[in-house]
Formats: structure tokens, C-alpha cells, sequence
């Protein structure tokens, strides 16, 4: 039976949290992955790799944290580039908010840090989209402070070990595991390096969220869930909400002039180069009327879906030759080498490759 859901802080004070360092070190000692971010620990490099790793898997990074790297060798670099750039290389990597607080996190290191990221923790909090977890890993695995960083795989790890049912989405569970975490770190330096990153890697690698390899564990002789068999029970997680659905239609308006694109102005994506949308809550042949696109050809249509955190699209992307547009209009080149698409427009991207070789 699933763990019942628990909405106050349940307490494993009896665990002996400081038996896990020794074995997990010598593990991740032996067996971490050889990742493009761990050759130097630069803070520079750890800040990079660690905002991308936020919403995706290691191996969809690595390509994407290389080609950052070269764009944007250094904070100065990222200070300094213009927008469009910026999320040109963030194509495909979604949540765009961000590299947009990356940027400007950049530019509060260049301008009160003189270039140089902050090593205690309060203080990498005060960048733009620097949270607990972040400015741990940024303070203990580049400069080997003593302070914890708890991502999704640590809860699993020590949700499991303690047996502990207390929902992860309640704030004092996180506090309560970095106040655990904190009285079992190693020294200062490179220990404590390996120690954050060790608790990742075997949330990653072992202690997986289904399936995971309890006989391969160097810490299993440790975990509650396992003597019990309740490994899939924890963490408990929060009931998740319904998508709010909605239904568009992506205009993919083609003119002998180029293609037409809009910045959006509100809403999910704001500020992002779009092809035109309208909601379905009248004909696609009215929409382009009231847009003043008279003299038209509908190429075809066909249905796409994205799914953001909270919202389902459902999108006919329909393929218009027209005339003229009232909207900015790109050549098929400037689309492909410095307009960022968001991936919800994957579908309609497409089919104008398909059609013109975009």
C-alpha cells in the first residue's frame, strides 16, 4: 500500500545520517560519470550545467552546455549578449525564463562581483534565478563549502534511507534535510564536493525513481524502505493538478516576402518569436480576415499537442500562402540561424521545412 499522504514535517531524528558519507564517497569516488562539467569545478561551469540540469535529463545537456560554452566562454560574454543570441543557443531547452535570469545573474557578478561568483550561499541567493538548491551546489562543488544542495534525486535518496513520508513539496522538509545533511559533510574542500555530487549521482544512477538497484547500493544496508520493500513508496510526492487545456491555432503564414513571426505578449512563452496563434473560438478563415490577410491559400493543417508544467495545448498549425501579412516577416535563413523557436512550435516548424526547406 502507498504511504499515506502526510501535509506536516515528520521527523527521522533517530536515522544515523552520519554513517552514509564514508561509503557513498568511495563509491562516487569509483563510479561518477565523466561529465563535461566536472573538469574544472569553475563556479562559472557548475552555475551553467547546473540551470540547465533543472529541467533536462544529463545526456540531452552535454551537447547543449558545449555549444554555451562556446558562445558564451564567460560571465562576461554572457553579460554582454544580445538577446536573440542568447536564446538562439537555448533553443530546445525550454523554460526560457531561465537563461533569461541567467543573463542577469551575469551582469550582477560583473557588475558587484567583478566577475567572480560569491562562495557563501546567501549570497549566490541574491542572483536572479538562484534558489537554496542552486547556491548549494554552486558554493560546495566548486568551492567545497559544507552546504547541502537538495534536487529531486537527494529527496529520493534520503526519503528512502529515513523511511520518511512526509510530502516533498513541504518547504520545512527541505530546510530539515540540509539542517541533516549539513551535521554529517565532510571538511572543507574537495570532499565536500563529492559529497553533494555523490548524493545526485546515486539518485541518479541506483536509486532511481522506479526500478531502482538496491543490490549495487553502497548504502542499502542503510535504507529502511528497502528492509521493508517499500522503495516505490518514497518519496511521497504531492497529488498532481489538472492541465488547464488549451485549443489554438498556429498560423504558419508564408509570403513572397518571408515568413511571418510575432513576439508574444503575454502569457506563457511572453516575449518569445512566435508564429501567429489565435484560440479556436472562431474559424481560422475569420482570424485571418480580421488579421487583414485577404488574399489567402491554406497549404494543409495538421495537429500538434505541447505540454507545459500547468498547460495542454492542442494546436491546429495550419499552413497559409498569402499574399501580404501585418506581422514582422523573417527569410527562411534568419529562421534557421537567429530566431529561437520554442519547441511548441516543433509541429508547425516542421511543416514549413517540409514545404520550403526552412
Amino acid at each position: 500500500m502507498p504511504v499515506e499522504e502526510k501535509k506536516n514535517l515528520h521527523r527521522v531524528d533517530d536515522y544515523p545520517y552520519e554513517e552514509i558519507t564514508s561509503p557513498l564517497l568511495a563509491w562516487y569516488r569509483e563510479n561518477k560519470r565523466d561529465l563535461p562539467w566536472r573538469k574544472d569545478g569553475d563556479p562559472y561551469r557548475v552555475w551553467v550545467s547546473e540551470i540547465m540540469l533543472q529541467q533536462t535529463r544529463v545526456e540531452g545537456a552535454k551537447e547543449y552546455y558545449k555549444r554555451f560554452l562556446e558562445k558564451f566562454p564567460t560571465v562576461y560574454d554572457l553579460a554582454a549578449a544580445d538577446e536573440e543570441s542568447l536564446l538562439k543557443v537555448w533553443e530546445g531547452l525550454g523554460y526560457y525564463s531561465r537563461v533569461r535570469n541567467m543573463q542577469k545573474a551575469a551582469r550582477q557578478v560583473r557588475d558587484e562581483h567583478a566577475g567572480v561568483f560569491p562562495d557563501a550561499p546567501e549570497k549566490l541567493r541574491a542572483l536572479a534565478g538562484i534558489g537554496d538548491y542552486t547556491a548549494g551546489a554552486i558554493a560546495s562543488i566548486a568551492y567545497g563549502r559544507r552546504a547541502p544542495a537538495v534536487d529531486g534525486n537527494v529527496f529520493r535518496v534520503l526519503s528512502r534511507l529515513t523511511e520518511n513520508p512526509t510530502d516533498i513539496s513541504l518547504p520545512a522538509y527541505k530546510k530539515y534535510l540540509e539542517e541533516k545533511l549539513r551535521a554529517v559533510y565532510p571538511e572543507e574542500g574537495k570532499a565536500c564536493s563529492d559529497f553533494t555530487q555523490a548524493l545526485m549521482e546515486l539518485g541518479a544512477l541506483v536509486c532511481k525513481p522506479t526500478s531502482p538497484d538496491c543490490e549495487t547500493c553502497p548504502l542499502r544496508a542503510l535504507c529502511r524502505a528497502k528492509e521493508r520493500g517499500r522503495q516505490e513508496d518514497y518519496p511521497v510526492l504531492p497529488k498532481k493538478k489538472d492541465k488547464r487545456e488549451e485549443k489554438l491555432f498556429v498560423f504558419v503564414l508564408v509570403t513572397k516576402d518571408g515568413v511571418a513571426l510575432r513576439r508574444r505578449e503575454k502569457g506563457v512563452l511572453k516575449g518569445m518569436y512566435e508564429f501567429p496563434t489565435a484560440p479556436q473560438d472562431r474559424p481560422k478563415e475569420e482570424i485571418l480576415r480580421g488579421w487583414g490577410v485577404d488574399d489567402y491559400r491554406i497549404v494543409k493543417v495538421e495537429k500538434a499537442v505541447h505540454i507545459f508544467t500547468h498547460i495542454r495545448w492542442e494546436m491546429d498549425c495550419v499552413l497559409v500562402r498569402a499574399e501580404s501579412t501585418p506581422f514582422e516577416q523573417f527569410t527562411i535563413p534568419q529562421i534557421r540561424e537567429k530566431i529561437s523557436l520554442p519547441t511548441a512550435f516543433v509541429k508547425a516548424k516542421e511543416m514549413l521545412e517540409k514545404e520550403y526547406g526552412v
